[in-house]
């Protein structure tokens, strides 16, 4: 019988590590298919939680926030396409010029793993905004893409035109951040594990067998 494990992945939708280290968890779920199962939650985090609705520049947002120098962003955007291919996944940095607030996202978030569609949901909001550089803010983009995971376009419409699911999102981000979390992604296993980056396959299929075991 397969051992159960829950995971919580804490992360952001404008968070490049974020995509790496979901897809590198998802590949060593799948070679570990048949000795455990997972039960996968997304929790919420917003990067940047005081970000205007338009957004900022991306290469003037990074070096303001973290001092990096444009050449510096161009070696770890590379370095993050690199790496996002190996697990079949296309950033594509020329489309990804500015960055956005998350905060409906999340809410849209919550709502979908009532639906069964968090992770079909997170995927699609991944791919929107890394491959096709779509404002993952922006009310039609929002509901474009819940409408492609099958998830109730109009539904979606009522959540995002009111304050619904508001509270739920904050409580959980302030839950992450009163226990330590303060870098994305974080992957909580059995609410006492933790596994923090973009890690490789090996590191999630070592730590999720030691764990099952």
């Amino acid at each position: 019988m397969a051992t159960q494990l829950k995971i919580d992945f804490v992360s952001d939708v404008s968070c490049p590590w974020c995509v790496i280290g979901l897809k590198s968890l998802e590949v060593a779920l799948a070679r570990l298919k048949g000795e455990l199962e997972a039960d996968l939650h997304f929790q919420p985090f917003e990067l940047n939680p005081d970000m205007s609705a338009e957004g900022e520049d991306i290469v003037e947002h990074i070096a303001q926030k973290y001092g990096s120098s444009p050449a510096d962003i161009a070696r770890n955007g590379e370095s993050i396409r690199a790496r996002g291919a190996v697990l079949g996944f296309e950033f594509n940095m020329q489309q990804r010029a500015r960055i956005y607030n998350t905060f409906d996202a999340h809410r849209l978030l919550h709502w979908a793993e009532t639906e069964g569609k968090q992770e079909a949901l997170k995927n699609a909001l991944f791919s929107a905004y890394f491959t096709e550089g779509r404002n993952p803010s922006d009310q039609a983009v929002l509901l474009d893409v819940t409408r492609k995971v099958g998830l109730d376009a109009e539904r979606a419409a009522e959540i995002l035109e009111s304050d619904e699911f508001s509270a739920e999102v904050r409580e959980r981000e302030k839950f992450y951040a009163d226990r330590g979390i303060r870098a994305v992604p974080s992957v909580i296993i059995n609410d006492r594990h933790l596994i923090q980056g973009g890690q490789p396959v090996e590191v999630f299929e070592s730590a999720l067998r030691r764990l099952a075991g």
